[in-house]
């Protein structure tokens, strides 16, 4: 049996990135050579990639955790960290990813197409990277920092140029094997197709694709039946084709109102009221479809809809209705056809952005003033420093220092022992602040490795 699976979610992580090296160069006859430590590898990525070889996403349904493999460490004699390879996930063509508060972030259309959906951490630089002609001989790496960790929402929205919609049993299936190549199961009960069915067809000079879109029912659009789960895929379709049933064998059957309850669904999930409509007699091979054909067909045209008198069994009208179908795709086609030039958007700082800033919050523990640094230079750098290495940490605060972090803190008015957290609430490193600098001062300097905040500890 096959299995179709249409949303899921998908915990990706990004590989971390590996630490530098600190190392100092020694051979025979000198013995401080230099610092020679090399650089971690970034840790690789999680993508996502358009692949039309895919149409479901099982996999992901039934293996959701994936994790990028982390960079190598940096090591000495200059020699860097292996990066980690990418992990590179195929996802069906019409894929929409969103995020954890329902926010669209990705709309994978077109083969080929890709998306970083959990980026791998860097690579922290060793030694050698790190001295300069203040810093000849660093005796400290920076850390690599930690891949991002994101839970998203893949959701498959068929790509298909025509829908075909209508109740269960209204011999949509039947169209779709009769028109085109695809075999689905064709029964005699409702819900017999219970996953989206695609079809090729072609009419003269033009290819389109038909999707069956199943389990269209009243109250589809609030959760009944199957029409919930498969109404999405009626979104990206340029043209409506309504299969109504002529035969019906239930006696509370109407074709009209089984037009109108199909059309009352569509307008409760929304979007769709721009699409043109076709309507499919079909089953007129029968003597009741017939006869019913006849009777409704003036009433349809009347509201202005187009109607073809169809049968997928004798093929009946099947010519007249796909080169219908193909008219109103090649228009949809025409109006998209405009060029769409790549354009590059370029948003430059503004003038006076630093880069972080100071949130003075309450400290939920004690009641007191907290100053909170938030930005991604401040963020990213404290996930490099090595805390145990006392000369990391002097090499910290001269860089929050020379950004400008101090000054700040001076002027929202923190004073020595106030409560400073770097980075989001559920990630933060928080210390008892001791300023370095005065306003408008410098950063004071000591002896290599060693930093004022650190000599009362």
């Amino acid at each position: 049996m096959t299995t179709f699976v249409d949303q899921v979610t998908l915990h990706a992580s990004g590989g971390d990135g590996g630490h530098g090296c600190a190392s100092v160069h020694r051979e025979r006859f000198k013995p401080l050579g230099g610092p020679d430590g090399g650089n971690g590898g970034h840790g690789g990525s999680v993508i996502l990639e358009v692949d039309p070889s895919v149409t479901t996403l099982i996999d992901y349904h039934r293996r959701p955790h994936h994790r990028a493999p982390a960079g190598r460490p940096g090591q000495g004699s200059n020699r860097n960290g292996a990066d980690g390879q990418d992990i590179v996930l195929a996802v069906p063509d019409g894929t929409v990813v969103t995020d954890a508060r329902g926010q669209v972030v990705a709309d994978l259309t077109g083969a080929g197409t890709r998306f970083v959906v959990a980026q791998g951490g860097r690579g922290g630089l060793g030694n050698a990277a790190l001295a300069s002609t203040r810093r000849k001989a660093p005796g400290f790496a920076l850390l690599g920092e930690p891949g991002e960790a994101r839970d998203v929402v893949l959701e498959l929205k068929s790509v298909a140029d025509v829908a075909l919609v209508g109740y269960p049993s209204a011999g949509k299936s039947s169209l779709i094997a009769a028109m085109s190549q695809a075999r689905p199961k064709i029964a005699d009960y409702p819900f017999t197709t219970l996953v989206p069915n695609l079809g090729v067809v072609t009419a003269g000079d033009t290819t389109f694709t038909v999707a069956d879109v199943p389990g269209l029912i009243p109250g589809a659009s609030e959760g009944r039946g199957l029409g919930l789960e498969f109404l999405r895929h009626v979104e990206r379709c340029s043209v409506i084709v309504h299969v109504v049933d002529a035969a019906a064998l239930e006696s509370d059957r109407e074709p009209l109102a089984d037009l109108d309850t199909i059309e009352a669904e569509l307008a409760a999930y929304g979007g769709l009221q721009d699409r043109p409509r076709i309507v499919a007699l079909n089953k007129v091979d029968l003597p009741d479809g017939r006869l019913v054909a006849d009777e409704v067909r003036p009433l349809l045209e009347r509201r202005g809809l187009e109607c073809y008198e169809v049968s997928a069994v004798t093929r009946e009208g099947l010519r007249e209705l796909g080169f219908a179908m193909a008219a109103l795709v090649r228009q949809y086609r025409a109006a998209q056809a405009v060029p769409d030039l790549p354009r590059v958007v370029i948003t430059p700082p503004a003038v006076d952005d630093s880069g972080f800033e100071v949130v003075r919050e309450s400290d939920p523990r004690t009641g007191e003033p907290l100053y909170r640094v938030l930005g991604n230079r401040p963020t990213r750098w404290v996930r490099q420093t090595d805390f145990s290495n006392d000369e990391a940490v002097g090499y910290l605060a001269d860089r929050l220092a020379r950004l400008g972090v101090e000054e700040e803190l001076l002027r929202m008015g923190a004073a020595s022992g106030c409560t400073v957290a770097i980075g989001p609430e559920d990630n933060a490193v928080v210390f008892d602040w001791e300023p370095t600098i005065a306003a408008g001062g410098h950063a004071a300097r000591g002896p290599r490795g060693t930093d004022r905040r650190l000599e009362e500890r």
